[in-house]
């Protein structure tokens, strides 16, 4: 399965919403799909980032931004990246969305980190994120509205880069495989998953040991990779069973 590296770009995505429509994290999972039926690269995941939640900052529900990791095919020029998104975006976005596009090689997308950072912490402005996205060389439009999605998507990118932030919406394999069993090493082979740990970060190595993944096994992001969290089998058809959806949420919002 492909893996995220410092030659992949990263894509941020932030308010295609409005409350009567699907979320911002479907809408980043389908874009991610596009791009790959385009032929531009293989996606390595959808990762969603929880920012500031505070009634100066508009926001539909959660206020949270997606951030997608691209390995793009051999000579690809951003320009093709940005258009697709662009069309994609606009076709898609609800009524009333502010949407925000950003679009990084994962070594400027670095520059942003301590901006995704204080994106949980304070409510920030556009014209900071349009700064920073200039002298970064990171691409950043609003699409529609305010354009107050450029603060998300540009967070998102910077949260990813981070590598200790955020969960997985979707790797590659994972929603196929919900609540089926399977040994530790057919997960690894067969999804987007880098490793399966338990809560104090003990990593399983037993690549025969059985996994019992659940209704909702979504990896969170650890160290630059797809963990998926786990803990002792309750029953006998399984070693090890994904933690449950509130543990998952707690331990990344």
């Amino acid at each position: 399965m492909p893996r995220m590296s410092n030659s992949g770009w990263l894509i941020g995505v932030d308010d295609t919403d409005n409350l009567d429509s699907r979320g911002t994290g479907y809408r980043a999972r389908c874009l991610a799909a596009e791009l790959e039926q385009a032929g531009l690269g293989t996606m390595t995941g959808v990762t969603r980032h929880q920012l500031l939640v505070d009634d100066a900052i508009p926001y539909t529900s959660h206020n949270s931004s997606a951030c997608l990791g691209l390995v793009p095919r051999q000579g690809l020029d951003r320009k093709e990246v940005i258009a697709l998104c662009r069309e994609y975006l606009k076709r898609e976005a609800a009524e009333g969305s502010d949407v925000g596009l950003c679009v990084a090689t994962h070594m400027t997308a670095m520059r942003a980190r301590d901006f995704g950072l204080q994106a949980q912490r304070r409510i920030l402005q556009r014209n900071e994120a349009e700064s920073l996205a200039g002298t970064a060389d990171i691409f950043l439009e609003g699409l529609t509205g305010t354009h107050l999605g450029e603060i998300g998507a540009l967070a998102a990118v910077g949260l990813h880069s981070f590598g200790d932030d955020g969960r997985y919406l979707w790797v590659r394999g994972i929603r196929e495989l919900e609540d089926c069993t399977l040994a530790l090493g057919e997960l690894l082979e067969q999804t987007g998953v880098d490793a399966v740990t338990t809560m104090d970060g003990d990593s399983l190595s037993d690549r025969g040991t059985s996994i019992r993944l659940g209704s909702w096994p979504r990896p969170v992001r650890v160290s630059g990779k797809a963990v998926l969290l786990v803990e002792r089998g309750n029953g006998a058809d399984a070693h090890w069973q994904v933690v449950g959806k509130e543990t998952i949420k707690a331990f990344r919002p």
